[in-house]
Formats: C-alpha cells, sequence, structure tokens
C-alpha cells in the first residue's frame, strides 16, 4: 500500500499554544524635599489606579477581546495549489485537501516520502482541533524553496492519504480520481482536483472520507481511514462512487454532510454560462464539442449515446453511504444551476445553496418533509443594500425570499427525459434544441403555452402548455425573471455548525459552556467584482477589496430564517497596479473560497487566491 510506511512513522512534539500576558505597571512618585509639599498633595491621584486599568486590558489579548476580529494562519499548501475539502470531526480531526499542485514541485517530508505534485487527500494528524488554545500561533509565510513545496502547518503535521492515480496496491483498480466512462472500458480524465471532504464515523479513530473530484466529468471517492495511538491514519479500503445509474456527474465542488449523516455533493458543471442566458444553447454544437475540451470528455462519457444537458448540475445525496454499494439520488428540486454546494439546517428541511458564477443567485430551498430533499419549494434571495454604502467591509444586506417554484424530483425528471437522444446532427445555427430565453419570459410572464421556434421557443416544448420545468432546469434565469438577485460573483463554501445553530434556534443545550443566542450562516466570496461592482442592480459595492474576496455573514432566525447578511472579514485592498501574490496582502484573505465553523465559533477558510502558497486561515469573530 502507498501508504503504509507513513503510518510507522512518529509526530514530533508541537508546542500547541503561546501564552501572551502583560503585567501593569504601578508608577510611585518622586519623594520630594519639604520644599515641594504642595506636590504631595496630588498623590491623591497617584499613580496605582491608573496604570492598573491597562492590566485590565490583558483580556483584550484573548481572541474574544479583539474588537476586529483576528485571523491566525494555520497551515499553507504548495505552489500552485488551492486549499479545499476543510472538514473538521466530532473528535477533533481535521482534513483538508491540496487542489491541483504544481506538477513541478519535488520537495518531500520525512512523513510524506512522496512530493505533492498532483492532487492530494490528507490530514492534519496529531492534533485535536477541537482542543485549540484561544491564543494561536501563526504558520510561517513559506520562504525556502521546501516550504513552498509542501505543507507548512502551525499544529500537527500534514499526512497525505491518497493522491491522483493511488490505487493502494491495488485495493483500488480504476485509481483514485481517475474518471471513466459510464460502462468503465475508457479511462477519461486523471482528475487532480480533489474538493469536498465528509467523513462518517464508525468507531473511535475510525471512519469513511469522502472526497469530491472537481472536473468534467467528475467524481468522488471513498477511503476506510483509521487512525493509531499516535495520531497517524492509514486507509484500509478504497473505491470510486458508482455514479452511472444517474449519467455520471460534473465538477463536483464543495458539499456539506447532512443531518442525517449522508454526503451531498454539488455539481459546479459549468461548460458555457451567462447571466442573461440560458446555458445549453451550445450543448450540442459539433465544433463546441471538438473544441471545448469539457464539453467534449462529456460527450466522450456517454458515448456512443448523446448526453442530455439536464442530467447535470444538481445536488447529488449518497445514500447508503458506508455500505457496500452506495446509492446516488440527484435532488432536481433544489434546482440546476452552478452548484458550490448545499448546507442543511438541523430541522432537516431548510437548505442553503450558492451558485458559484458571475451573476450567481443565493438560494433557499425547503423540502416537504424532513430528512427528503426530493420534493419542496425552491426561493432566491432578494437583496436591499444599506443606504450610502458601499464600501464591502461595511455594507450589508437586507433579504427576502422571492418564491420561485414548488416540485418533486419524479416530475422533474419526467420533463428531463423529454430531452434525451438529441445529437450533434440536430444542431441548427441560431436556435436551440433546448430551454431557452424566450421560454422563461414566457413562464414569468404567466403565458398559458411555450412560445414557437419562430418567436425563439426551444423546440421540444415549443406550442405546448406551459409547466414549471424552466424553474428547476434554468433556475437562475428563472430566479432573475421572478426577481430574485442574480449579482452574485464566485458564492462559494456555505456553513454552519449544526450543534450552534440548533442552540440558537431552537434552545436546544448541545456545547458545553454558556448557551448560544446567536448563530450564523458563514458564505465565502472569492471575488468583490464584475456583477457586485458594476453600479448597477441590487448590489452597488466599490471595487476597493475585488479580487481579493471575502467573508459574509447571516444570522439565523426564527425556523432558520435569513433576512440579514453582513461582511465579517474582507481582504486587504485590492492593488491592481502591482502582479502576482502582491496584488492581495499576504496577511490577509485572498480569495477565500470554503468555510467551516467550529463548535466555539471561529471559523477556518480555505483561500484559492494569488498567494504563491494559499493559506489555510482560522478567524476568530468579534463576536460569536
Amino acid at each position: 500500500m502507498k501508504n503504509s510506511s507513513i503510518t510507522n512513522l512518529k509526530l514530533t512534539t508541537l508546542a500547541l499554544a503561546v501564552s501572551l500576558g502583560l503585567s501593569g505597571c504601578f508608577l510611585e512618585g518622586d519623594k520630594g524635599s519639604d520644599g515641594i509639599d504642595g506636590i504631595d498633595g496630588a498623590d491623591g491621584a497617584q499613580g496605582p489606579i491608573g496604570p492598573e486599568g491597562q492590566d485590565g486590558g490583558q483580556g483584550e489579548q484573548g481572541p474574544s477581546g479583539d474588537s476586529a476580529g483576528k485571523l491566525t494562519r494555520i497551515a499553507t499548501v504548495p505552489d500552485g495549489a488551492e486549499v479545499t475539502g476543510i472538514f473538521l470531526t466530532d473528535e477533533g480531526d481535521l482534513f483538508f485537501n491540496v487542489q491541483h499542485p504544481s506538477n513541478a514541485n519535488t520537495a518531500t517530508t520525512d512523513i510524506n516520502p512522496m512530493p505533492i505534485n498532483t492532487g492530494t487527500v490528507g490530514v492534519l494528524s496529531g492534533v485535536n482541533f477541537n482542543r485549540l488554545p484561544s491564543t494561536l500561533i501563526d504558520s510561517p509565510v513559506p520562504a525556502s524553496q521546501q516550504e513552498r513545496e509542501t505543507v507548512v502547518s502551525a499544529y500537527g503535521q500534514y499526512q497525505v492519504l491518497g493522491q491522483t492515480g493511488d490505487t493502494f496496491e491495488g485495493m483500488l483498480s480504476e485509481g483514485l480520481g481517475h474518471i471513466y466512462t459510464l460502462d468503465k472500458q475508457s479511462l477519461i480524465l486523471e482528475n487532480d482536483m480533489p474538493d469536498f471532504n465528509g467523513f462518517v464515523s464508525t468507531g473511535e479513530g475510525e471512519g469513511y472520507l469522502f472526497s469530491n473530484w472537481e472536473e468534467l466529468p467528475g467524481g468522488m471517492s471513498r477511503m476506510k481511514v483509521e487512525k493509531d495511538a499516535q495520531g497517524m491514519w492509514e486507509v484500509t479500503e478504497a473505491m470510486m462512487i458508482d455514479f452511472s445509474s444517474v449519467w455520471g456527474t460534473a465538477a463536483n465542488c464543495f458539499g456539506s454532510m447532512t443531518p442525517w449523516n449522508t454526503p451531498l455533493t454539488s455539481e459546479e458543471w459549468v461548460v458555457d454560462t451567462n447571466v442573461n442566458s440560458t446555458t445549453d444553447a451550445d450543448w450540442n454544437d459539433p465544433n463546441e464539442i471538438a473544441n471545448n475540451s469539457r464539453l467534449g470528455r462529456m460527450w466522450a462519457m456517454t458515448a456512443p449515446d448523446a448526453p442530455n444537458p439536464y442530467n447535470y448540475g444538481y445536488i447529488a445525496e449518497v445514500k447508503e453511504a458506508i455500505s457496500d454499494t452506495p446509492q446516488v439520488v440527484k435532488h432536481l428540486a433544489m434546482g440546476r444551476y452552478e452548484h458550490e454546494n448545499a448546507t442543511v439546517m438541523p430541522d432537516g428541511k431548510t437548505v442553503y445553496l450558492s451558485q458559484d458564477d458571475t451573476g450567481g443567485v443565493f438560494f433557499k430551498f425547503i423540502a416537504d418533509n424532513a430528512e427528503d430533499l426530493s420534493a419542496g419549494t425552491l426561493y432566491g434571495a432578494k437583496l436591499e443594500q444599506d443606504p450610502g454604502q458601499n464600501d464591502p467591509a461595511t455594507t450589508g444586506f437586507n433579504v427576502t425570499w422571492v418564491e420561485i417554484a414548488s416540485g418533486d424530483n419524479a416530475t422533474i425528471r419526467a420533463w428531463i427525459d423529454e430531452y434525451n437522444g438529441i445529437g450533434s446532427d440536430d444542431y441548427v445555427e441560431g436556435a436551440s434544441s433546448y430551454i431557452t430565453m424566450a421560454d422563461v419570459q414566457a413562464w414569468a410572464n404567466g403565458d398559458t403555452t411555450y412560445p414557437s421556434e419562430e418567436n425563439g421557443g426551444g423546440a421540444v416544448t415549443a406550442g405546448d402548455p406551459m409547466d414549471d420545468r424552466v424553474a428547476f432546469l434554468e433556475s437562475r434565469a428563472a430566479a432573475k425573471m421572478k426577481g430574485a438577485t442574480a449579482e452574485w460573483r464566485k458564492l462559494e463554501g456555505i456553513s454552519i455548525n449544526h450543534d450552534r445553530a440548533k442552540e440558537a434556534v431552537e434552545g436546544v443545550d448541545l456545547i458545553e459552556g454558556e448557551l448560544v443566542t446567536n448563530a450564523y450562516l458563514y458564505m465565502g466570496i472569492a471575488d468583490i467584482d464584475n456583477t457586485m461592482t458594476d453600479g448597477e442592480g441590487d448590489i452597488q459595492l466599490s471595487a476597493r477589496v475585488k479580487d481579493c474576496g471575502g467573508v459574509y455573514r447571516a444570522r439565523l432566525g426564527e425556523n432558520y430564517n435569513i433576512s440579514r447578511i453582513e461582511p465579517v472579514v474582507m481582504g486587504s485592498t485590492y492593488r491592481s497596479s502591482l502582479t502576482g501574490a502582491e496584488r492581495c496582502d499576504v496577511d490577509n484573505l485572498s480569495q477565500p473560497d470554503n468555510v467551516i465553523v467550529m463548535n466555539d465559533g471561529r471559523i477556518l477558510i480555505g483561500e484559492d487566491g494569488f498567494q504563491e502558497n494559499n493559506t489555510l486561515w482560522m478567524y476568530q469573530p468579534a463576536s460569536n
């Protein structure tokens, strides 16, 4: 097994905290001669009281006292890579991935005898992240070539669990992250883009680790992992989840674990998309198939059959996740668009979903029944920006929810099947075999029939009675026409802490200590530019932060509703006159991607930015 030798290595001892203290200074007045008795009268205002007040300021050195919050660099990843797949288990194990590192990296470490020069899934071994102190040390900004080509961390040591192509001594014949045709006969892609991690525990120090592989086509791996007494891990089983029953999958990006402990994987399926158009006009264009490598691979995956574009772009749930044959269900009722991830609230019904695109929508889905995502109602967020404000660091938004439509997987599946069998020979320049903007507009207008092809309608539905298919198959366009705000730019990971949320909303005491009364959903925004800074529509921010990005949060109210979104921490001022990593300050955020909320209210943030070595940050909010 590739990683078997790793498990015999022992961790070096690490310091887990640096204690900071301030001592007060007691000023004692000079005892002068008898001639200055008048000054003795000032002894009543003597120094001890004033300076002792400064001593009280010692508490401000702790995370909670910092009025602006505090960023701590937990780790950096190798050249060329972004931080993905942050996942913290109940036992305090922190998994994260190194996505698309430079293939020129050659450095190794004692714990990892292989270079990190391809997609890598790993863990910070030997440390319990649920027991970190309140005062933290920073991992250094990499200086040497060795540091730039490896994972450098302030706590624990990064242990590689698996890399693109690993077979684990024959346990995984297909190779980790390798994507095949639906019939398993031909390798399409050696995917080096591991993203989301989710973990299902099967006992103390063991469980199944699920990892997304983000490309077109995409996939998900499952590794059984076990930890020894020194905190080192071993992979004992490995498989790639079979998505052939749902016609494969596309660009599996971030994800989450449901409250009932099943993984949700998100299809960020982008081939060609625009905020002012539907997404599939060129899907069967022979020139696009030949010249767009991603689209070409999607066609190759299903060959000789033509792929149906409406089979992709959803949240998929992996049921019976730790059985020999996991079952995959795509939840069509949650809408079709470039999903970054979906986060289910503790009620098992309310789901918030992010669209990672230019001109994206922040969605909400409310299921008809708890722990069943197959049917429900889809909503889009309508934003109202704070008046007189445009700086990203201080400007928030009030939120109302626009109902788009209600639906269920079975009904939507029947609509999707109407588009089966459309091949490249059906392509007509200037027309579309699929849903068009004219179709969406007719639906939004309340028309009783779809427009004809002569009036811009799609060939499949031309002249047919109107239905709600556009709401679920072209959800962004439908939401925009219903009045939702379609102006987010790279709305990335969204996250809650389940126990904190349940305490705050339902009053259930789950976390040791004081009862949590306010809990938040956190949202990473990689770029605050383009449709967020164009001076039009509902979002009209300045371009000061621009591509450095930032993190927002929304307080969870009654029934887990969100009515307000506010900035929490932003990247530094974007310096457009500079190039490379200098555009965003290395000691501040640079294009935050995924976020995770810890039990104590601190958040972990993974970067996908300009830095030579992107950072895994921990942020202590000014208030939790």
